[in-house]
């Protein structure tokens, strides 16, 4: 029997789980033993298991040549513990497996997993804000517009409502976002953007949604630092001064210069013990335990390797900011470390790079269960975060620009006209406003154009009418906002700086004058022939 991929989809950790099981009970090769002078049909030793089941786990591709011989038999004592196996007694529920000559067989029943029954009709993740065009408000904020150019219909449409002569109603203006509305947008924004990349058709299945904070994702993405790491507002969140500092010599070994302390032989595997000390006692690990089955679906990905960065860059920006702050700094400690070869040996029987995944893997993921295959998934993941870090703790520059270019739309004012489809949205400059360093950056989309500033900015921009019309217009535009219009030309010479002279008609006639002046007709002698 061949193992298949496991891609993203409900339950993924309980496939793998049966899947493992069933390739182990098709594969592994029962033979007569005898112990004691007792011969047993069909069972094998737990050095046998261990063997086969290790080799079969680093050449599955759901799990990879990362797995040890340790986390091997971890499997099978969860194994036994759930009744895959049993020694030949019939003796199973125990933790007792060890790497020796015991004697074990498998059960006649089938021990696979059913699969969790949910409800059939589930609620959409998070539906998109609506703004209706009935009671909706105006910002007063003094905004410049771009120049638009518009033929003669539709710039008569736009300036009888100017002007007054189209009742006002018809100008539709979008209802303020507030700071709510807008973290509620990239909420949802993100989450389909998961969704999409995972394949799924609700992501009810892998996550709550209830439990994502949208303002987790906007901190993420505006409050970092020239690193891309993300800066903390509430200091006592922060990561203790000692563990930064001992994790920074670690990563800048040998060159790190504000350590204070006296180097020794050993020293450097005395500050990994405490660094390793720290993140164990973690009560939570840094990934939440209810995003273990989104990190768990994003594996699966794992076949198309960008495809499976952009899953973990969506996931890693639904954590909590100290969490991913936590993430950014250990990650780029394990990955200088492996890729260090100035570091000595951290441990005598395991590399550098092996030891940072198989310390760190349980303290960054692991299941609120502590069962199935854990160990197995989250050595997978670590290890493919730790070589691809800088890429996947980072801000989606995509998905970025995609919510913020549909905030600026929810923010423009679209002008409807009656008995007509048609809708002409005006398409305005935003100022960003002067706002705290802590305030996000999304806040500069907050603001409304005034229709009647960017109609008259049209008409002063407009080259494509003649200067009889433009000044027609202008004082049209003057009788209806006579305020509006002396703050843009507070004096005539301000006014008549829009209208060039331009060379008269008789100057023009002065090229046509001879140089010589008119002189009258004198009879000449003719010749005859």
């Amino acid at each position: 029997m061949e193992h298949r991929i496991i891609g993203p989809g409900p339950y993924r950790a309980t496939k793998l789980w049966n899947e493992t099981i069933e390739l182990f009970r098709a594969g592994m090769p029962q033979k007569r033993h005898r112990v004691h002078f007792k011969i047993y049909e069909r069972c094998f030793t737990a050095i046998e298991a261990v063997d086969f089941l290790h080799e079969l786990l680093q050449c599955n591709q759901n799990f990879g040549p990362e797995v040890t011989r340790t986390q091997t038999i971890q499997l099978l004592k969860k194994f036994q513990k759930n009744h895959v196996i049993e020694d030949v007694k019939g003796r199973w529920g125990k933790e007792d497996f060890q790497d020796n000559g015991c004697l074990y067989r498998f059960p006649p029943t089938s021990p696979l997993k059913p699969y969790p029954k949910r409800p059939p009709c589930r609620p959409n993740p998070i539906p998109f804000p609506q703004w209706s065009d009935q009671g909706s408000l105006t910002s007063r904020v003094q905004i410049h517009g771009k120049s638009i150019d518009l033929n003669s219909e539709a710039w008569y449409k736009r300036h009888s409502i100017a002007i007054g002569e189209v009742p006002m109603w018809r100008l539709v203006k979008r209802r303020e976002l507030t700071a709510a509305h807008v973290e509620e947008i990239w909420k949802s924004r993100t989450l389909l953007h998961l969704k999409k990349i995972l394949g799924l058709d609700s992501l009810n299945d892998v996550m709550d949604t209830k439990q994502l904070e949208a303002k987790h994702i906007l901190h993420n993405i505006y409050n970092t630092n020239k690193q891309g790491i993300v800066v903390l507002d509430d200091r006592s969140k922060e990561l203790p001064h000692w563990l930064l500092s001992a994790m920074k010599c670690l990563a800048n070994w040998p060159n790190y210069s504000d350590w204070n302390q006296p180097m020794y032989l050993g020293f450097e595997r005395d500050v990994f013990r405490t660094i390793k000390d720290y993140y164990s006692f973690l009560k939570e690990p840094l990934l939440p335990f209810h995003l273990f089955d989104a990190f768990v679906n994003a594996l699966g990905l794992l076949q198309k390797k960008h495809v499976a960065i952009e899953a973990l860059q969506l996931c890693c920006l639904l954590l909590p900011p100290e969490n991913r702050r936590k993430l950014q700094l250990l990650m780029r400690m394990m990955a200088k470390i492996s890729l260090n070869r100035e570091m000595p040996p951290l441990c005598d029987s395991t590399g550098n790079r092996a030891l940072m995944v198989q310390t760190f893997s349980r303290c960054i993921l692991r299941s609120k269960d502590e069962v199935d295959l854990d160990e197995l998934l989250s050595t997978k993941l670590v290890t493919f975060m730790m070589d691809n870090a800088p890429d996947i703790l980072t801000v989606p520059i995509t998905l970025k620009n995609t919510v913020e270019d549909y905030v600026a739309q929810q923010r423009r004012v679209q002008i409807k006209y009656p008995g007509s489809d048609m809708e002409t949205t005006l398409n305005p400059t935003f100022v960003q406003p002067q706002t705290p360093a802590h305030d996000y950056e999304y806040q500069k989309l907050s603001q409304t154009p005034d229709p009647a500033k960017v109609l008259l900015e049209e008409i002063i921009s407009n080259k494509q009418i003649s200067a009889k019309e433009k000044k027609k217009r202008l004082k049209q535009f003057q009788r209806s906002h006579p305020e509006l219009y002396k703050q843009s030309f507070p004096t005539p010479d301000s006014e008549a700086a829009l209208f060039p002279e331009r060379p008269s008609l008789k100057s023009q006639l002065l090229f046509f004058t001879l140089k010589r002046p008119f002189q009258s007709f004198q009879r000449t002698r003719s010749f005859r022939m």
